[in-house]
């Protein structure tokens, strides 16, 4: 790797910013892509994929073999509400290699001493999300049923990238908040994007056990997609 671009590539890792390194093979002759940023680039879909899966490999372009280098910052989880389900979510999530933020602006609930280790903020959901700018690194998942403090987090979470919005509720409650989603000017692409009721079904009861299901949903979302 050439001086310059490995000055670029440190300075990207420290602004937590996802880049690839794309090299030629045959030539050496290499480059950078950033994959949120690469829409007139001949690699572009490969580029993705590969940030995507996390996996760095070998693609074939122009019938050249170009070898793609992925350095990707941490994957976040941002959880709105601290509830019991949040608990053993954050814990389990931090042991995948997730940044947890936690928010939820009743005091009461998000404290350091309930959520150890994690990022606490008891902010309101869309000034703190706002703040967090969510990427397509970025998971997120509400969880208090409350529509005061739900929506909004889910409206700065829609004009986002991120890879994974979940929310929990029932069928019901859901179909109201996609109401209330498609009054606030959200289409149905956009709201189609929120699992709801969140988490997969495998008739999870428990607080840990719907944490189990929600962070199952998000890794398959995150594994499994299309690009």
């Amino acid at each position: 790797m050439k001086d310059a671009t490995l000055k670029q590539v440190l300075a990207d890792r420290a602004a937590k910013r996802a880049v690839v390194l794309a090299t030629d093979l045959a030539t050496g002759d290499e480059r950078l892509i950033y994959p949120g940023a690469a829409d007139d680039d001949p690699l572009k879909q490969e580029v993705q994929d590969a940030a995507r899966r996390d996996r760095s490999g070998v693609v074939e372009a122009g019938g050249a073999q170009i070898f793609l280098n992925v350095y990707n910052p941490p994957l976040r989880l941002i959880i709105v509400g601290a509830v019991h389900i949040a608990q053993p979510l954050a814990r389990m999530a931090a042991m995948t290699g997730y940044d947890v933020t936690v928010i939820d602006p009743r005091a009461a609930f998000a404290s350091a001493e309930r959520f150890p280790g994690v990022t606490v903020m008891t902010d309101w959901p869309d000034d703190a999300m706002t703040t967090l700018a969510p990427d397509p690194r970025t998971a997120i998942v509400t969880l208090t049923h409350d529509p005061k403090i739900d929506d909004p987090a889910l409206e700065v979470a829609l004009r986002s990238n991120a890879f994974y919005i979940g929310a929990l509720g029932s069928k019901k409650t859901h179909n109201a908040r996609l109401y209330r989603l498609g009054k606030a000017g959200f289409g149905d692409n956009d709201i189609a994007r929120i699992c709801g009721p969140v988490g997969l079904a495998i008739g999870a009861k428990s607080p840990a056990e719907i944490a189990v299901a929600i962070l199952a949903q998000i890794t398959e979302r995150l594994r499994q997609s299309p690009a």
